[in-house]
Formats: C-alpha cells, structure tokens, sequence
C-alpha cells in the first residue's frame, strides 16, 4: 500500500493568480488537485464562536463541542487530529496511486489560515501575494464585469489580508511565499524555489503544458482557466485601465494605507511606489454615477443582510418557520 499524499496548501486572496499557480502545480507528476476543495472550512470554524448564523445555533454548537472533545483523553488536540486524519483520508482518495502532494486550492482559507498551518505540520504551505491593486481590479472585473462591486468581497480584501499576513508572521519558517508578479516575470527563477522548498525536481515543460491541465468542478475562477493558456506578463498592467476613475482611486488609496506600509512590506510591496502608480493614471470619469449608487447600494446591503430577509420573506406563507438565526 502506498504512502499517503502530504497535504499541500496554497494561500492567497482570491485572484491573485492561485488558478495559474495551481495549474502550473498540477502538470506536475506527484501532485492532484482538484478544483476548490472547501472541505475544511466548515469542520475549522467549528474552533471558533463566530463567523456563523445557522439555523441549529452556532454557538450552542460550540459550547456542545467544547464539552464533547473535554472529555477526549488528549481534549481538543484529539479532536484536531481526527480533523486532520478525516482531511487526510479524502485528499488520498481523490489521488492516484504514486501521488506525492495533494493540493488543496480554496482562496477562502484564509479565514482559517492559521488553523491550517497549525493543523497540519506535516504539509506543505505556499502564500501566493500579489499587488492589491492588481486583486482589487480582478474582482472587479471577473465578477463585476469592471462595475463596482467590492462590498461583495470586503471579507476578502480585508479580513483575509489580516489574516493571511499574521499566519505568515506566525509560521513564516515553515510557509514558502512567493509574488504573482515574479511568477509571470522570473518563472523559472520562481518555480524553481518552489520546487526546492517542496524537494522535488522542477520540470520547466510544465510551464509550457499546464494550459492542458482541466480542474473541473464549479468552483474557481473562471477568467484564470480561460485567460491562462501560457505564462505571461500582460495582467501585469491590466488594473490600470479598471482604477481610473475618481471614485476608484480615492478608494484605492484609503484600501492602501488601511493595509500599511508594514504589511505591505511583508508582502513584497512598497506603500509609496503602489500610491505613486494609482496617482500617475490618467483620470477617467467613466461610470463615477455608477460607482457611487453601487457604492451606496453596498452599504444597505452590509447593513440589512438581504440575502437573510429574502430567505425569511420567503418563508411568510409558512409563518411557524421564521426563526433567529444564531
């Protein structure tokens, strides 16, 4: 019987270019992936009081759990462990025989990106950063179709900034990190570092074949696995054309200064160059009115929840059945 595959993560805010990476990865012989696993969200937040409303009440569940894994002979070390054995199991099931690394690609770990690297000391961890202007345009533009829509992904542009930038400051001996912008320019440079932290020989024919690597699945980005046929530099600038606006700008450069010059630094990226090149971009007054009404529109939603309301309206006729969610 073979050896199970070692867990592979790789960590990033949503486009950040984690599709190319993960693309690039899977033309590898010893690693499977699959398209965006989530599987261990749920099980990880099972950790935390908050971050949930559900119908069963997430923080009786909580309290329920504490008490469960108390009585464990190892208390909640054991219940970590059967996580991660649970984990374990499923990542080699979804391998071929022979597999080394299973990847496991799901941007929104970084709500539990701590967690992750604690969880499993055995696997491997790459943070995938990229210059946030670059991400911030990217969402707009994949699933905005470039109007505004960054209330949409507040979660992500800023928790999950918080986040993945303390797990690295935590276990940066044990993460290897790497910037989208030297992936695209220096990508034999890159990879190659890569495969050194993961000790396996890098193959540069991936960097040429990973076009015909096919995920599947319906989770993911779906501009990456159409836009990325080879390794190129061209996104490098594409954000410029999607931030010109007044609006845009003056959002982007408060986001800017909210994340600061430390993080940044952690990062790989200067405060004072990223202000300077949001600055220097021609202004545009395309769709300000719209930006603005969106903008607004964000607002109502963050505060109201709407998705919620609508589930409770729709459950009106069947009066009973409107409850608190906690």
């Amino acid at each position: 019987m073979s050896a199970r595959p070692t867990p592979l993560f790789l960590l990033s805010l949503p486009h950040s270019g984690s599709t190319l990476a993960q693309r690039i990865l899977a033309a590898h012989r010893g690693i499977a992936t699959t398209s965006e696993p989530w599987i261990l969200l749920p099980y990880l937040y099972t950790l935390r009081d908050n971050g949930i409303y559900a119908e069963y009440n997430h923080r009786s569940m909580i309290l329920a759990i504490e008490d469960f894994y108390e009585m464990l002979p190892g208390g909640r070390e054991d219940y970590i462990a059967e996580i991660r054995e649970f984990a374990l199991r499923l990542y080699d099931k979804a391998s071929p025989d022979g597999t080394r690394y299973f990847l496991d690609k799901t941007p929104r770990y970084h709500l539990v990106s701590d967690e992750i690297v604690a969880t499993f000391p055995e696997g491997k961890h790459l943070f995938l950063w990229r210059n946030p202007l670059a991400v911030v345009a990217s969402v707009m533009e994949t699933w905005g179709d470039a109007k505004w829509n960054l209330y949409r992904f507040k979660v992500d542009l800023f928790d999950g900034v918080e986040n993945l930038v303390r797990t690295y400051e935590r276990h940066r001996n044990r993460i290897h990190a790497m910037r989208y912008e030297e992936i695209v320019t220096k990508p034999e440079e890159a990879w190659g570092e890569v495969f050194r932290y993961l000790e396996m020989p890098f193959d540069r024919s991936a960097l040429e074949l990973f076009g015909a690597v096919r995920l599947g699945g319906r989770k993911g980005d779906p501009s990456g696995v159409k836009r990325y046929g080879r390794v190129s530099s061209e996104p490098l600038e594409g954000w410029k054309r999607t931030l010109d606006n007044p609006v845009r700008k003056s959002w982007c450069r408060r986001y800017l200064h909210w994340i600061g010059r430390d993080r940044l630094a952690i990062m790989g990226y200067d405060l004072d160059d990223l202000v300077a090149d949001l600055d220097s971009l021609p202004t545009s007054y395309r769709r300000v009115g719209s930006d603005v009404g969106r903008g607004c529109w964000g607002l109502v939603r963050d505060l109201s929840e709407p998705k919620i309301l609508r589930q409770k309206l729709q459950k009106l006729p069947a009066w009973n059945r409107i409850h608190v969610h906690k």
